[in-house]
């Protein structure tokens, strides 16, 4: 196998964190909202503003943890607490099965998620040897079968539990613990200039940072604002279907799409460049959420789930690769953590616009609307990439 092709073990460690991880979130993940609604009766709003808190929650806190990362010269610590406080938080709903409960144990999760992401993400980029997008590829594929196994372990609960969405809660402890066991195995691997120890601030790195990664990071941001949360694809097709099974099969389908491409995706992205694939995974979006907004079918929305795969493959660890390659390695967490905490407070307010046009007018104004601002930040980067300012 080419050198340059290899997975370091410290990556596959990493990996089974976030597959674990992943397994037990994403157990949780799409039966949070029929859960709330079914049965405790939320309204579309507010799942969109408890989605929207949660992860904004997340990126406010990676947004700082990154930038402590690269001040204090230390990685793993954060990936270590982050994950136990994760794992802390997921049963919460089971013991009290209320709005406020599912609401805190969210927020406490992501906090976790907040901790341990941008620290997390540069020990990946630390471990490439110029295969930044391989590197993050695989990761997201680990992570992403976690998402696979998730969801496919709550729909055999729910077969066989009819309606017992509190068991899942308690299962999801599982996995939770063995993703911490994986991560007291995490290790530090980077080798810091202990000059600079302390000496990270956010003049020197906006003084530091590329033209190149000030127009990615405005493009990352307004591109937030329209990706809403998934839980209103998988409302969609359950409002299509009237089955949380279907629903949960559509999601399911995504996910292994998703994991299944991720890592050539990201092999692609080291040959071809980050930029182009990038680019390519918006126009699927933009392709998929009109599919969204237009059918009434469920058929083709299982069809527009598998196609959607496609488009996070090729969007979800290919920015955080290019990101990777254009900021210096002593400056990764604070400018990752800065990315996901703008990128949160968007989705923050594209989760709860979305809600609030749903309610209103139905599911095709929000999906429309995502469609045409995607599609027209693809072409923006079409243009910049032409007059040379990113590569």
């Amino acid at each position: 196998m080419n050198k340059k092709r290899r997975i370091p073990k410290s990556v596959w460690i990493l990996g089974f964190v976030s597959l674990f991880t992943d397994f037990a979130s994403e157990m949780l993940y799409p039966i949070t909202p029929l859960f709330l609604s079914a049965t405790l009766g939320a309204s579309m709003a507010l799942i969109g503003l408890i989605e929207g808190i949660a992860e904004v929650t997340a990126g406010l806190l990676k947004g700082y943890f990154g930038f402590l990362s690269d001040k204090i010269q230390r990685r793993s610590v954060f990936v270590k607490t982050g994950y136990t406080l994760s794992a802390i938080a997921k049963p919460l709903p089971g013991f009290f099965p209320l709005i406020s409960t599912v609401i805190s144990s969210r927020i406490i999760d992501r906090i976790g998620k907040g901790i341990r992401t941008a620290p997390r993400d540069s020990l990946l980029a630390a471990a490439s040897d110029n295969n930044t997008g391989a590197i993050f590829g695989f990761h997201r594929g680990m992570d992403t079968w976690g998402a696979v196994l998730g969801p496919i372990t709550a729909l055999i609960i729910l077969n066989f539990f009819t309606g017992n969405y509190i068991l899942i809660y308690f299962v999801a402890v599982v996995p939770s613990l063995l993703a911490v066991i994986f991560a007291f195995m995490v290790k530090e691997k980077e080798n810091f200039n202990p000059q600079l120890k302390n000496k990270v601030s956010i003049k020197l790195f906006w003084i530091e940072a590329t033209t190149e990664f000030k127009l990615l990071l405005t493009i990352l941001t307004l591109f937030s604002l329209v990706n809403s949360s998934d839980v209103f694809l998988i409302l969609k097709t359950q409002n299509i279907s009237g089955s949380d099974t279907s629903a949960l099969i559509g999601y399911i389908l995504y996910n292994i799409v998703y994991a299944t491409s991720s890592y050539p995706i990201g092999l692609i992205s080291d040959q071809l460049g980050k930029s182009k694939i990038f680019i390519i995974g918006l126009f699927i979006f933009s392709a998929v959420y009109l599919g969204f907004g237009l059918s009434g079918s469920f058929l083709i929305n299982i069809i527009l789930f598998c196609i959607y795969g496609i488009y996070a493959a090729s969007t979800e660890g290919i920015s955080k690769a290019w990101i990777s390659d254009i900021i210096p390695s002593h400056l990764r967490g604070t400018a990752i953590g800065l990315v996901t905490t703008l990128s949160s407070i968007g989705v923050l307010f594209g989760s709860l616009f979305a809600g609030i046009l749903w309610d209103s007018f139905g599911y095709q104004v929000p999906f429309l609307l995502s469609s045409i601002v995607s599609l027209l930040l693809g072409f923006t980067l079409i243009f910049l990439k032409k007059n040379r300012l990113i590569r």
